[in-house]
Parts: structure tokens; C-alpha cells; sequence
């Protein structure tokens, strides 16, 4: 089977505070190392998490922040630029800026919220309306438990608007063997919705 070269489009990635960086530490190492061109964006909450769930201080600097990105993940390849979360004036503030779509993981129900009611108060926020209202694909990676039912009528607004939402709940039928397995799961299939080739799991293939 042919591999699906990169699109030159630029995927805009999200990093919102909701607790399990691992997601977005993983999502950037595939992405990289695939040769995507990558506009990340964290919210100003998840410098905060960083610091609780990884014991380490997330740089703020953009140019700093690109570093610190590249090392955890520990990819060289593709190409990757961050941008500061008080920046309205990014280039993926705009729908001007073609890219192939937006992911945010792991989202928020603070940045759920917000989106479903049309409020952007940071860079992240803009970048993930300027999806919608262009048409692109928004797919939103929520890692909360439970759902309250405020949290499901505004996904359900979400999803009513165009975003695809991908609850980080990993299968077993992979037979996973480690954590990273559980997470590559939910990573593949936000990215299926964004239609990008992977192999981070094996697809389920029934006996016929």
C-alpha cells in the first residue's frame, strides 16, 4: 500500500489544560516524525498541568517553546512552530491561513465550553473557531470523566457545528501492551478524522 505523502498544509495542533499531556506529547513525535508541518498552540491552563503531571516548567518564549517541544518528543524531522497563547494576531487567527485542519488534544471542558458558545479569549480558542467557520475538520480529544450533563450538551453543539469529538478512550482488541499503546490508540483515531495515514495501531480485522 502507498504511503500518503504530507500535505504542504499545516496542521494546527491544540494543547488545552485538561490533564494527560502524554496525548500531545505523542501526537507531536508522529507528526514530526512524518514530515507534517505542525502550528501548535497551548493554552495558558496547560502550562500549568505540564508542570503537575511532567514535574518540569513549559517554556513560554515561542522559539524556546519549539525546543523544549522537539525534545520531549525527541523529533528532529518535519517542521514545527509554536505560538504564544496571548498572540491574536498568529497567522492561524486567521482564515486566511490554509491548513488542513485543527486537532486539540487533550481538550478541556473549560475550552469545550468556550468554543461551544462562540467565545475565543486566547489563541488556541481562535484558531480551533476559525475551523469552524471555514469548513475545516475540528477534531477536539476530551479527557474528562464524568461527563456532566453540561459538558455533553456543549460537545453536542460542538459536534452539530462540524467538530469531530474522539473521547480519549483507547480499544483492546490491539491487545496493547503498555500505556503508549493505549495512547497511539486514541492518537490514530483523531487522526483518521483528519484523514492523515498511520500505523500507530492495528486495524481491527475480523475473522470472515
Amino acid at each position: 500500500m502507498q504511503t500518503q505523502a504530507p500535505s504542504s498544509r499545516p496542521i494546527v495542533l491544540g494543547v488545552a489544560g485538561a490533564s494527560g499531556l502524554i496525548y500531545a506529547v505523542r501526537t507531536v513525535r508522529f507528526l514530526l516524525a512524518a514530515g507534517h508541518a505542525v502550528d501548535l498552540v497551548a493554552s495558558r491552563a496547560s502550562f500549568m498541568v505540564w508542570r503537575e503531571e511532567m514535574g518540569t516548567a513549559m517554556p513560554v518564549e515561542p522559539a524556546e517553546q519549539e525546543r523544549f517541544w522537539r525534545e520531549q518528543s525527541g523529533e528532529s524531522g518535519g517542521k514545527l512552530r509554536c505560538h504564544a497563547f496571548a498572540n491574536l494576531a498568529a497567522s492561524i487567527a486567521s482564515g486566511s491561513y490554509r491548513t488542513r485542519g485543527m486537532l486539540v488534544i487533550p481538550c478541556s471542558m473549560s475550552t469545550v465550553g468556550k468554543l461551544a458558545a462562540g467565545l475565543s479569549s486566547d489563541l488556541l480558542e481562535r484558531a480551533a473557531d476559525v475551523q469552524l467557520k471555514e469548513g475545516r475538520p475540528l477534531v477536539l480529544v476530551p479527557r474528562e470523566t464524568p461527563f456532566s450533563l453540561i459538558h455533553l450538551r456543549n460537545l453536542t453543539a460542538l459536534a452539530e457545528a462540524g467538530a469531530r469529538i474522539v473521547p480519549a478512550i483507547p480499544a483492546w482488541y490491539q491487545q496493547p501492551k503498555t500505556i503508549e499503546d493505549l495512547v497511539d490508540f486514541v492518537i490514530g483515531r483523531a487522526l483518521d478524522q483528519l484523514d492523515i495515514d498511520h500505523s500507530l495501531f492495528e486495524r481491527w480485522h475480523p475473522d470472515t
